[in-house]
């Protein structure tokens, strides 16, 4: 089972409405009131809470972290390490009253969804991270990831892993290739076609479908799209809105196209080797999960150190070669290629882990939704969904 096939929730509203919900306004906070006091010369740990199933594990003992241990052995510095996030709202829930009233959440490092990690960079609730500590992020992280609207730069976020929202399909039960996400609205695939339910993870893959510019897109672009995507529900032609499930539809035969990620369809060829993942001719989206240290971290310097320990090419190759995401360290792949793996080397010759320029081309990042949007878009989508 893949990281990303656990369920995850639909990042239903924006950042003020989830604290306004709670009774309390939203609280940006100023750059001078966001670094702590920082202990890590004398106290050599560091919290880190992640993803389920986002981590190389040993094969023997899956309790055991071999990039982790490596790092503790190297530095000094022993990592406790925590599969809490299981959906990005409720994340945001559970650490926003410590952010917003001034106090440290007992983390310092934390992995979230960029269009999640936007609303912590909008609010004030990320330190900038100090790029002179870390020469391997500023050397190899993917140049196609340096400059995220919400994070000019990158100060505040550094990517963990990236991927590709594209169609999975099943070949041999479907008869014939897809190439295109019009394609999906054939009639043969009536009932056959399942998309995901969240805003954030399914819009700009059905956009770019309609030739939209997704880094440009607007309030009709969407309402249009909207307009599509209800119509295509109540003529029955789309059969369900999924979370990560759609492996298990796919994988039966119930579904023959759906909305996919790319690292869960990698780890499904190995057992069904007739479900293939396209990247459409109109383009897909490129998305990333990224690294962020909260306000008030105590142990600021050591995050900032094991950040820059993945974003060695040795190590980042490590993890790409367990977690099959789109590795955002290129310099990963020589390392692979030059394995003697014959596995190894499979995956550094993919194009869905380490892009070429071909797929890089038909890549794409989309713009945000802004605050203002969110609660008034959401409210359409998920109007489509619960049809």
């Amino acid at each position: 089972m893949s990281r990303r096939s656990l369920l995850r929730g639909i990042g239903g509203v924006g950042a003020a409405s989830l604290l306004a919900g709670c009774g309390v306004p939203a609280a940006y906070v100023e750059e001078g009131d966001r670094a702590g006091r920082d202990l890590s010369a004398r106290d050599r740990r560091l919290e880190f809470a992640n993803w389920p199933l986002y981590i190389d594990t040993d094969d023997a003992d899956k309790s055991k972290r071999p990039t982790l241990d490596a790092f503790r052995k190297r530095t000094g510095i022993s990592v406790r390490y925590t599969e809490e996030i299981n959906d990005n709202d409720e994340f945001f829930g559970k650490i926003s009253p410590s952010l917003m009233n001034h106090q440290e959440t007992g983390r310092d490092l934390i992995v979230v969804s960029d269009w999640m990690a936007a609303r912590f960079v909008r609010l004030g609730w990320v330190q900038e991270m100090d790029r002179a500590a870390q020469p391997h992020v500023a050397k190899n992280l993917s140049p196609q990831l340096r400059e995220p609207a919400f994070d000019p730069g990158r100060l505040h976020t550094v990517p963990w892993q990236s991927g590709i929202t594209g169609i999975a399909y099943n070949r041999k039960k479907l008869g014939r290739e897809l190439r295109s996400t019009k394609e999906l609205w054939a009639d043969d695939l009536r009932g056959k076609v399942t998309l995901l339910s969240g805003l954030d993870e399914s819009m700009a893959l059905l956009l770019l479908g309609n030739g939209v510019d997704v880094a440009k897109w607007t309030a009709d672009d969407f309402h249009r799209l909207c307009d599509q995507i209800e119509g295509l529900v109540r003529t029955k032609h789309i059969r369900r809105f999924t979370g990560n499930d759609y492996i298990k539809d796919l994988s039966t035969g119930d579904v023959l196209a759906c909305q996919a990620y790319s690292g869960d369809v990698i780890q499904l060829q190995a057992d069904n080797p007739d479900i293939e993942f396209v990247v459409p001719e109109e383009g897909a989206e490129l998305w990333a999960e990224s690294l962020m240290i909260p306000n008030l971290a105590q142990h600021k310097s050591n995050a900032e150190k094991l950040v820059d320990y993945y974003y060695e090419p040795e190590v980042a190759a490590e993890l790409a070669a367990w977690v099959n995401y789109v590795c955002p360290v290129p310099a990963a792949q020589n390392v692979l290629a030059d394995s003697g793996d014959e596995e190894l080397v499979a995956l550094a010759e993919d194009p869905l882990i380490f892009p070429d320029a071909d797929m890089r081309g038909r890549l794409a990042i989309a713009r945000d939704i802004t605050s203002e949007e969110r609660q008034g878009f959401t409210k359409r989508w998920n109007s489509i969904v619960g049809l």
